[in-house]
């Protein structure tokens, strides 16, 4: 008799106490049990936020891995939905892996796949019991109602790897083409069969039939991204404006496995990485070779940006990320043993450039800053500011003007938590007597500026931290010890003055 594994992931759900493990997130997407990671089809329709994301209803007894399913209408308050993607069918019983949506509109939903507004693609992972040989697929789903969702009976659309490819084949981003209405794209991660990472491309009219248009190449790098790791995951583009030049670019972000920079960052299991150039065909031109990590922090991976209605990228607007506050293999965590889960999605960000960075701030309309009581304070020897006292869900937004040499210190659950500290040139992180088992104290070296203006999102037991108006992003788990709440400003080597400071509870 064939498995029920809709009916088993609900009710596991049913018999979950997640929501009262005292670290469980009051406003990040999280699994109702079980694991989650990568955010998938993350769309918006009508005012209301999707997020799908890689679920594990069983974890760690059993790794199926579903879609899992969240709502919002506000970026704070996420409803939990049935799964969208079980994994049984014959292309992807070994798991339903990461992809994206894209959100049709007027004639095109007249012309797409059941008439749907909502196409969700993935892939559909198998592998063979006896010789562990896998098949990657690439699959679509349908929704008009983002209730029901329904496989294609054509599936899979892509039923195996290109030739000169492994089947380390993976994670596609549907996009309209913004040079040929009525034409849409697909780029998939990939890993060439002389084993180093690449992304290649496809086309479609109707986003049924797909033909092959070649590997994503990059012709000003000088091939600095020929022999660029082993597999390149979740590769995404979006297109944004930068606000010091006014121009529109492309922005490429991946996750390139199995690189080794000679340089400062880069420490966490895996980077995710991205440049800035043109989509020109298969082309990626104007970008030189350089490229540069999305997000500084211990956990960060497989980011997405939501699609939306009626853009020629069909993404929202702003452009809003979500990431993965996890790495692969890092499962053990406290949030296990103490509620049966494990995992969070990021914050929304909205993106823009600028000079040619990408620049992230907090996307929280729903908890919006309000201006404290300690403007023109002094903090350091001795001094101190609390705020935020018993909150242990919250934002905070400050701008410092440092002595010549201070280091202001920010300490989130008082003297047993978490401490940030930001000189003029230094981001220090210390998690090191949190309840976290991975990585203790991380610095960053910061760009001249950036110190002046920092913003951390606090919410029990994950913290992200942006620098310099949104230039630099640190996140983090943060499980802190008892029940730590709040925070405290305190500096060394000299005062800081807090010239201006906004706050909000989301608790």
């Amino acid at each position: 008799m064939t498995e029920d594994l809709k009916g088993l992931a609900l009710d596991a759900i049913a018999t979950s106490a997640a929501a009262d493990d005292p670290d469980y997130p009051h406003f990040h997407v999280v699994p109702p049990i079980g694991r989650l990671n990568d955010p998938n089809g993350l769309l918006v329709d009508r005012g209301t936020y999707h997020a799908f994301y890689q679920f594990s209803p069983f974890h760690p007894h059993r790794k199926l891995v579903y879609w899992g399913h969240s709502s919002s209408t506000d970026l704070l308050h996420w409803r939990h939905h049935e799964p969208a993607i079980i994994p049984d069918s014959f292309y992807d019983r070994s798991g339903a892996y990461s992809g994206n949506a894209i959100v049709l509109e007027g004639h095109e939903v007249d012309a797409a796949p059941a008439g749907a507004p909502c196409q969700l693609f993935y892939t559909g992972n198998l592998k063979d019991p006896v010789t562990d040989e896998r098949t990657a697929s690439q699959c679509l789903v349908t929704s008009s109602d983002l209730s029901a969702f329904t496989k294609w009976p054509g599936n899979p659309l892509i039923p195996t790897n290109a030739e000169g490819y492994t089947a380390h084949y993976r994670d596609p981003q549907v996009f309209r083409d913004p040079d040929r209405p009525g034409e849409y794209r697909m780029l998939i991660g990939v890993q060439r069969t002389n084993e180093t990472g690449a992304a290649v491309l496809y086309r479609s009219r109707d986003l049924i039939s797909w033909e092959l248009e070649g590997e994503l190449s990059f012709p000003d790098a000088d091939g600095a991204f020929d022999s660029f790791g082993y597999m390149w995951e979740c590769p995404g583009l979006v297109r944004v404006k930068d606000e010091v030049t006014g121009e529109d670019w492309d922005v490429l972000v991946w996750c390139p496995q199995g690189i080794t920079p000679q340089r400062e960052g880069f420490e966490n299991v895996f980077p995710c990485v991205y440049m800035v150039g043109e989509l020109v065909g298969t082309e990626f031109r104007g970008a030189d070779g350089d490229y540069w990590e999305v997000d500084r922090g211990f956990e960060f991976y497989a980011p997405q940006v939501f699609a939306d209605r009626a853009r020629a990228w069909g993404r929202a607007d702003p452009a809003l990320l979500l990431g993965w506050a996890g790495n692969a293999g890092e499962d053990d965590q406290p949030s296990i043993s103490t509620g049966g889960w494990v995992h969070a999605l990021t914050a929304p960000r909205a993106l823009s450039l600028a000079g040619g960075r990408l620049v992230q701030r907090p996307h929280l309309p729903g908890l919006p800053l309000e201006p404290t009581g300690f403007p023109g304070s002094v903090v350091g020897g001795g001094a101190r500011v609390a705020a935020l006292e018993s909150s242990r869900s919250w934002r905070f937004s400050a701008s410092l003007d440092h002595e010549p040499g201070a280091c202001v210190e920010l300490r989130v659950g008082g003297d047993s938590g978490l401490v940030v500290r930001v000189s003029e040139s230094l981001l220090e992180v210390d998690r090191s007597r949190t309840r976290y088992p991975h990585g203790g104290i991380r610095r960053v070296s910061l760009e001249p500026g950036w110190a002046g203006s920092v913003e951390v999102v606090h919410d029990r037991s994950i913290t992200e931290i942006f620098l310099g108006g949104g230039r630099l992003a640190f996140t983090l788990r943060s499980f802190l010890e008892g029940t730590g709440s709040g925070l405290v400003l305190g500096a060394s080597g000299g005062a800081v003055r807090v010239a201006s400071a906004r706050a909000a509870r989301a608790d």
